[in-house]
């Protein structure tokens, strides 16, 4: 027998407390933008000049992120007190929706080769009221004065009577998205296996249980785990200490099977 004080334990002792243990679950909401892309060529700026001030050449229809889009030119400006110096320039919801969120980016193309493009873009910065909102179908987001005329007609975006302008629209979209927080498959917890396994060699035992003249070595911390009587017993009693005690009401094997279930039901 070991050194040390010894504690009469009951089969009380051996109950197992369980608790129910709920599966974890997880959503992740995701906010991201539906990009679409539309270039506008403008051919025979010349012969559109001269309209008239709130007259327009509209683009095709074009579809993102479930909505149709078109692209507004104004040659003589859309604002009349502007008197035709400024071109204009507007993206327009073309179909039939509320509170369209989206970001909108317009490029007026350099046509030598330089790659000074006039680019007017909500992508990649921060906005102080988030991104736009369109209300209504022919709602519209642009510029009034998105390019002095005088300065356009002699510059290298004009070239052979010809303007391209591209625009990019992202609409905001949100979502719910498990697949990204679920991706890595969590293996089958293996510790109970673990514990068994140091209950059968013996490793690192620190305490020894006499029943009835038969030793049992096994683990304080494992047994505290498993069962709060154990736990009161090894590290709240009088002498936290005591590396044997004697089990008083039990067979050796019912005992040893007690202990095993212990360890492997974690």
């Amino acid at each position: 027998m070991t050194n040390g004080a010894t504690s009469p334990v009951t089969a009380a002792t051996l109950k197992v407390e369980h608790s129910p243990l709920l599966s974890p679950t997880s959503s992740q909401s995701v906010t991201e933008t539906v990009n679409g892309f539309h270039r506008f060529v403008i051919q025979g700026y010349s012969l559109a000049k001269g309209m008239g001030i709130g007259k327009h050449i509209v683009s095709d229809n074009f579809t993102v992120g479930g909505y149709r889009w078109a692209i507004y030119f104004y040659p003589d400006g859309k604002n009349p007190e502007d008197s035709s110096t400024y071109v204009s320039v507007f993206i327009a919801l073309a179909s039939e929706g509320t509170d369209v969120r989206a970001l909108f980016e317009l490029t007026l193309m350099d046509q030598s080769g330089k790659g000074k493009h006039k680019v007017h873009s909500h992508f990649d910065r921060s906005l102080e009221s988030g991104p736009y909102t369109l209300k209504y179908r022919g709602s519209m987001w642009g510029y009034k004065r998105f390019f002095r005329r005088a300065l356009l007609e002699t510059s290298d975006y004009l070239k052979d009577d010809c303007l391209i302008i591209n625009c990019t629209v992202g609409v905001v979209v949100s979502a719910i998205d498990c697949s990204r927080l679920h991706s890595i498959q969590v293996p089958v917890s293996d510790i109970g296996a673990h514990f068994g396994m140091l209950l059968e060699n013996m490793e690192g035992s620190d305490i020894t249980f006499d029943v009835a003249g038969e030793k049992f070595r096994s683990h304080k911390l494992v047994l505290a785990a498993r069962s709060p009587v154990f736990r009161t017993e090894i590290f709240d009693g009088v002498d936290e200490q005591k590396k044997e005690m004697v089990i008083t009401d039990l067979e050796p094997r019912v005992f040893k099977l007690s202990c095993d279930r212990m360890a492997l039901n974690t």
